[in-house]
């Protein structure tokens, strides 16, 4: 009788251990595939902080055709976000590729829906950051990254950047900003995701989840 009694407190003390992570939501949009290869690195950040998983969620295109219609569930890939992963998530990482300096129109779609968890203070005083792919250097990667942050400053967030403590910020040859990971996808979207924007983008995935943990800790 006692063991059983042991092995069920066992079970239970597991089961609160699963539901005591931290869910920090990367809220991504791609097109080549580079932007999705950033939120990847920033999940293995978040991660390599103990008490912390990461929580991948895109989405849907939009279509100037008001009949198209994408499937319910993306083919593949993660899945599409839905608004209780913005109630449920302790800290937010927000991609998208350079659009004429701003996020696609997908991820603009997103956030225009999201009014009703505004009103509800849903992300108010959690901690987030933002990340981007471009054609080119100069292509507008920092004015994606800093318009980014304004609905997110709009739901009450607290932006979270990249310092300069991280070395690999003060000598990338290619993305990487203190506004956030970055990368440089070259005009045809070939070029790779570098060693240093990967690294770049884990030190922030990390950084992110770090704050969040300390931040939940104090509500």
């Amino acid at each position: 009788m006692r063991g059983s009694v042991r092995i069920e407190a066992l079970i239970i003390a597991d089961l609160t251990t699963v539901n005591a992570m931290a869910d920090i939501l990367i809220l991504y949009y791609s097109t080549h595939g580079a932007t999705r290869q950033l939120a990847q690195a920033i999940a293995r950040g978040v991660e390599s902080v103990p008490g912390c998983v990461a929580r991948l969620r895109t989405v849907p295109r939009v279509s100037t055709v008001c009949e198209a219609t994408e499937a319910a569930v993306p083919d593949s890939g993660a899945p599409y976000v839905e608004p209780a992963d913005l109630r449920e998530c302790v800290g937010l990482a927000l991609g998208s590729p350079t659009r004429f300096g701003n996020m696609a129109a997908p991820m603009k779609y997103f956030w225009d829906s999201t009014v009703n968890e505004w009103l509800q203070g849903a992300l108010a005083g959690k901690p987030a950051s933002v990340f981007t792919s471009t054609g080119s250097m100069h292509g507008g990667n920092e004015t994606t990254l800093l318009t980014m942050m304004l609905p997110l400053l709009h739901h009450g967030m607290v932006i979270v950047g990249m310092p300069f403590t991280e070395a690999a910020l003060s000598t990338t040859q290619s993305g990487g900003t203190p506004y956030g990971p970055s990368h440089v996808a070259g005009p045809e979207s070939r070029l790779p995701v570098t060693e240093v924007e990967k690294q770049l983008a884990m030190a922030q995935g990390r950084r992110l989840a770090e704050i969040a943990l300390r931040l939940e800790g104090q509500r």
